[in-house]
């Protein structure tokens, strides 16, 4: 049955698991260049925004303006201000409000000095009652807790100042930055048709000098214009030609082939992997074919090895059963002799009346005779002349030229295979140059010129405005400082009044009597409403104006940057006028829709998803699979091995096996052998017998008994040490053989008949097989390699469709630019000027908290009253203690 596994030994085998396919990982095109994106930073005032936002949502209820912007876009004189101000109308209320403000606490702060000067405001209290004290106390209370939420406010109002400014500086750096990285993203989507006749121009033309290679680096589209410029071509032409090995133009040509070409080049990463796979393929074939047959192989040449040596042995052991057996014959008969004469002797002498005790060693005399007869034993002689010479066969030989032919079969894989992996190297060769059309005929460069020319522009244009952005943000910053520092002000006086007046408070024991700390902590508080008074007007219009500004971009832009609402209003037609059509300035189609085509950009789509171009250029025809591996699978397939026949007999060998078989030694009577070597040499043992005879001559009182016993005994002695000993010996030999080919005998024939046909077998199938698993690996190698190619071509598709030609980057700019204005610098500038305008009105609390409780603080001037209960104060004349100097 074992032969019978090389019928189909490739019916379960599946392609080998040790070599699997690579998973390839191919360069990032254009990784350097994606638009890195900008995240909104988290604060701890991210409270304070929410704060802010809806208290800006109920200031500005109204939806997006779309008529008005409409309208304010294309016909700006047609506006009229009370649309405006009715769209407005919360930032007017609001206006109102600082107005009144504005007007009302400065008049205020006039009035109370003038009324200061008088000495009516700010004074002392003129008589003591019970209240005074819960009074005080309630004072003190709301003006601590005044004083608190300005200090919380100011804090609040420091950090958003100084968030603004930290923002506002890494905001105007990224605007430009992401404009570069943008437009590098788009640059590097190239069109070799385009750089081939770059090359060419600058070939012809000889531009590589002066002021056109300045042009030339600067500006990426001024070869395009230089192919449409006549005067200006002559103009280059006429100039020096450069020498050789400018490193600026090849640069440039280098810097030219980036993306699409950069993708084709990224080919050599499977080619090299499939050239060292073709340099170890045949070698690894005729390994596995090998390897998948060596079982077979080597069990037919061990059953070989095992029937000449089952061969050899039985020859062997025929020799010494045919040897032992005469030799056992010939002292059989010699010991027969010996046995009667000393029979008859111990007869005589132990049935003699005159020995004593003799009648049980009689009985072992009587059986003093032979007990095996080999005579009986059936004859080998004959078994031994069919066998005679053999084996003829050098068994040895035959076997290590099979193995020799068998291990020789990956290196004549190798010779076999060597042409055809030479052309399959020519064949990936090939793939080479027809990747190549995939750069040479894709267009989206014809499409992304104009929005690399408008980015270019926006790019130069930002940065004069960044600066003064930049500029003017160190003087916001310095006057918001400044602010934050009156209201700072304000709360250090308030503190130190509250402070010194409850120290004096404290230390009084009389309400009359002056403390010089209480004085000095109303002085405290009267400034701090000086200071209020003073720069409260300076603080709203602050306040007010960013506010107004900080508010509408948050409401006008932001909000509805962020629901998309300024993308729907571009793709109204109508709303824009002509000079600022995007799908004119970027020779875009007119289907074009600009909010699906920002959330077609934020999902990852490809530029022709986006911008329709799958009917200028079919990208599926070009990744076809078969146009780059069909000349390579038919060489694979056409491909044919042809294996030499394997001999493992040769003729000799296989008449000395057949003759061994017909030698007719498995019908030897093997059983009269055993049989008869069940039988002692003796029947009575001579060592039983011998010490009997001198234990029977001990107990003698004849001497002349005693000395024939042991003369008896000497005799017996000898026989056994020189005859029995050595047949015994003899016996155990013919023995060991008798087993062995006993043992032998009875699968003699089967194991025969099985290794001649398993030989046969092998000698047939073992091409046949050969040839089959060669397929099978050749069907394994091709789906690996074209496993390969359709990695690489997958990875291009994906590449082209996402990381080349994909329009996030463009999605990811204009959140960029959302998270900069709005995340970054509109939410901290909204929460400065709320956070200061909470203070500036906290203000008006804090003025009159601190006149109020300035009188408390200074010493009570008793007078005589009278109340209902007709009670009288003595009037009290404050004491003047003389300061020690």
């Amino acid at each position: 049955m074992k032969a019978w596994v090389l019928l189909d030994p490739v019916r379960s085998q599946q392609c080998p698991p040790g070599n699997p396919l690579l998973v390839h990982q191919f360069m990032e095109i254009g990784a350097d260049q994606q638009v890195p994106a900008q995240h909104r930073v988290p604060s701890s005032l991210d409270p304070l925004y929410g704060v802010v936002r809806r208290y800006l949502d109920v200031v500005q209820q109204n939806p997006f303006p779309t008529e008005l912007l409409r309208v304010a876009l294309n016909e700006p004189s047609s506006v009229r201000t009370s649309q405006v101000v009715r769209y407005q109308a919360g930032y007017v209320i609001c206006a109102a409000i600082a107005v009144l403000f504005f007007v009302a606490v400065p008049a205020t702060g006039l009035c109370f000095c003038c009324c200061r000067r008088r000495r009516r405001c700010g004074g002392r209290i003129k008589a003591d009652r019970r209240s005074l004290t819960c009074q005080r106390n309630l004072l003190t209370f709301c003006l601590s807790l005044t004083t608190a939420i300005l200090l919380a406010g100011v804090i609040c109002a420091f950090v958003a100042n100084q968030w603004v400014k930290e923002q506002m500086e890494p905001g105007a750096r990224a605007v430009p930055a992401t404009l570069h990285t943008l437009r590098k993203n788009i640059h590097s989507i190239p069109q070799d048709r385009v750089s081939f006749s770059k090359q060419q121009l600058l070939h012809k033309r000889r531009i590589c000098h002066g002021k056109c290679v300045s042009h030339l680096l600067k500006h990426e589209s001024f070869l395009l214009r230089l192919a449409q410029n006549p005067p200006l071509q002559a103009e280059c032409a006429a100039r020096p030609p450069p020498r050789q090995g400018s490193s600026k133009a090849g640069g440039l040509m280098q810097g030219d082939r980036r993306g699409v070409q950069s993708v084709v080049e990224q080919f050599a990463v499977p080619r090299q992997q499939i050239i060292s796979d073709l340099n170890n393929v045949s070698h690894s074939i005729g390994l596995t074919i090998h390897s998948l047959l060596k079982e077979q192989v080597f069990s037919v040449l061990e059953a070989i090895q095992g029937r000449a040596q089952d061969l050899q042995n039985s020859l062997h052991h025929l020799q010494i059963l045919h040897k032992t057996v005469r030799t056992l014959t010939h002292f059989q008969d010699e010991l027969g002799l010996a046995l009667r004469d000393r029979k008859e002797s111990a007869v005589s002498l132990l049935d003699s009346p005159r020995c004593t005790s003799c009648a049980r060693a009689l009985g072992k005399a009587q059986n003093l005779e032979l007990g095996a007869d080999y005579s009986r034993v059936p004859s080998v002689e004959q078994v031994l002349k069919t066998l005679s010479g053999l084996p003829k066969a050098n068994f040895p030989g035959l076997i290590d030229q099979g193995n020799s032919t068998f291990n020789s079969m990956p290196d004549l894989a190798v010779a076999k295979m060597a042409q055809v992996v030479q052309d399959l190297k020519d064949e990936v060769n090939k793939v080479s140059k027809k990747v190549q059309s995939i750069a040479d005929s894709f267009p989206v460069s014809d499409y992304t010129q104009p929005l690399n020319d408008a980015l270019l522009q926006a790019e130069n244009k930002s940065h004069p405005y960044l600066q003064e952005v930049k500029h003017y943000e160190k003087y916001r910053w310095i006057v918001g400082i400044v602010l934050c520092s009156v209201v700072l002000l304000v709360v250090t006086c308030n503190l130190l009044g509250l402070s010194l007046g409850a120290c004096g408070l404290a230390m009084r024991e009389d309400p009359s009597d002056y403390e010089s700390r209480g004085e000095a902590g109303a002085k405290f508080l009267l400034v701090g409403v000086g200071f209020s008074f003073l720069f409260s007007w300076l603080l709203i219009l602050l306040v007010f104006a960013t506010f107004l500004v900080g508010g509408n971009v948050q409401t006008l832009v932001c909000k509805n940057w962020a629901n998309q609402e300024i993308y729907k209003f571009i793709d109204t037609p109508g709303n824009l006028p002509p000079s600022m059509n995007l799908t004119q300035l970027l020779n875009l189609k007119r289907s074009l829709n600009l909010t699906s085509a920002y959330q077609g950009c934020k999902k990852g789509a490809g530029l022709w998803d986006v911008l329709q171009l799958r009917d200028a250029y079919n990208l599926e025809d070009h990744l076809h699979l078969s146009q780059y591996t069909r000349d390579f699978q038919k060489r694979l397939d056409n491909f044919n091995l042809h294996f030499e026949e394997i001999h493992f007999l040769d003729g000799a060998g296989r008449r000395d096996l057949e003759t061994f078989r017909q030698s007719g030694i498995d019908q030897l009577d093997y059983p009269t052998f055993q049989a008869e070597m069940q039988n002692p040499v003796v029947r009575t043992s001579l060592e039983d017998l011998a010490r009997d005879l001198e234990g029977l001559q001990k107990i003698q009182s004849n001497i002349t008994i005693a000395g024939r016993l042991a003369n008896e005994s000497q005799a017996l002695w000898k026989i056994q040490n020189a005859t029995v000993l050595t047949q015994e010996a003899l016996v155990v030999k013919l023995n060991e053989s008798v087993q062995f080919l006993s043992t032998m005998a009875p699968h003699l024939q089967p194991l025969l008949k099985q290794t001649m046909a398993e030989i046969a077998m092998i000698e047939t199938m073992l091409p046949v097989q050969a040839q089959r698993l060669l397929r099978h690996e050749i069907g394994c190698f091709t789906r690996k390699e074209l496993g390969y190619f359709s990695q690489y071509l997958n990875w291009v598709r994906r590449t082209l469709t996402e990381d080349v030609a994909s329009c996030q980057p463009l999605a990811t700019a204009l959140d960029n630019g959302r998270v900069i204005l709005c995340d970054r610098i509109a939410e901290p500038w909204n929460a400065f000027w709320f956070s200061l305008g909470c203070c500036t009105f906290f203000l008006i609390p804090s003025i009159i908290f601190a006149i109020k409780l300035t009188k408390h603080f200074r010493p009570i001037r008793n007078r005589l009253i009278s109340t209902a209960s007709e009670e009288t104060y003595p009037f009290h004349i404050p004491r003047v203690t003389a300061l020690k100097l």
